[in-house]
């Protein structure tokens, strides 16, 4: 059953999106060669309880860090650890929050240092391709209206979106329906009425779109080798022009 979110339920979201967001940007703002991952978990766990949330992550269906940090080829839930980032690196951050019972959810990828070109496209075009989706995140739409555009953008652009795993619905629990696919014919799924709230969170691959989960049971990977990036917020569809609930300064939206 999708939930419709009162107006007290979307103050708290709003309160959890905040924190996510910041917690997102500190995250990003460490992303420098010679920072381990674990380092950017530690500043982002600190963080999110210093702001009165608990890190949405954080012991979820027995994930044991309070941020996934994934590299390069790495697409998604990335475990922090010794490991260090290094010149160039493509790196996904992807962090949640609760608080008042409620939880944020976005990810964004950033470039440590200077980066190649082909990754700060990969990235542009991941990034832009959300906004494109979002374009459709409006009451009397279908969900696979936004997968859709998401994946249209993507392909355009010669690169693949992921299949196995998608974006859902967000509230009370971290993991709500509707799932919301980055792919698919536009018209189908439910309809969209104010109220639902989603994390809509394109997962692009600069190769082929198949995927592989590491050994460690959490680490998704591109079948290929190839670089991935990474881009979510939560949203509130409207009356109107739909809310970013986890907004970032740069995306036109500011904390």
């Amino acid at each position: 059953m999708i939930s419709l979110k009162t107006g007290r339920d979307v103050d708290a979201m709003r309160r959890a999106g905040k924190i996510t967001a910041a917690a997102r940007a500190l995250a990003g703002e460490m992303v420098k060669p010679g920072v381990s991952t674990k380092a950017i978990d530690r500043a982002v766990h600190e963080f999110i309880l210093s702001q009165g949330a608990k890190p949405s992550f954080l012991h979820y269906n027995g994930y044991p860090a309070s941020v996934c940090v994934s590299i390069n080829e790495q697409v998604i839930h990335g475990i922090p650890g010794s490991r260090k980032i290094h010149e160039g690196d493509v790196v996904s951050i992807d962090v949640g929050a609760c608080i008042d019972g409620f939880h944020g959810d976005c990810a964004a990828t950033y470039i440590a240092g200077e980066g190649s070109e082909e990754a700060k496209r990969l990235i542009q075009v991941t990034r832009e391709s959300f906004f494109e989706g979002l374009r459709y995140a409006r009451a009397g739409y279908r969900v696979s209206d936004i997968s859709h555009a998401i994946q249209a953008y993507v392909e355009q652009r010669g690169y693949s979106v992921v299949r196995e795993y998608v974006g859902h619905g967000v509230g009370s629990k971290m993991h709500e329906e509707p799932e919301v696919p980055n792919f698919g014919r536009p018209g189908h799924g439910p309809r969209l009425v104010p109220g639902m709230t989603l994390a809509i969170e394109p997962m692009v691959n600069m190769g082929v779109w198949e995927v592989r989960v590491l050994s460690d049971d959490w680490t998704v990977v591109t079948a290929d080798g190839k670089p991935a990036a990474h881009y979510e917020n939560s949203v509130l569809i409207t009356s109107g022009d739909p809310e970013i609930l986890t907004p970032t300064r740069g995306d036109g939206f500011d904390v």
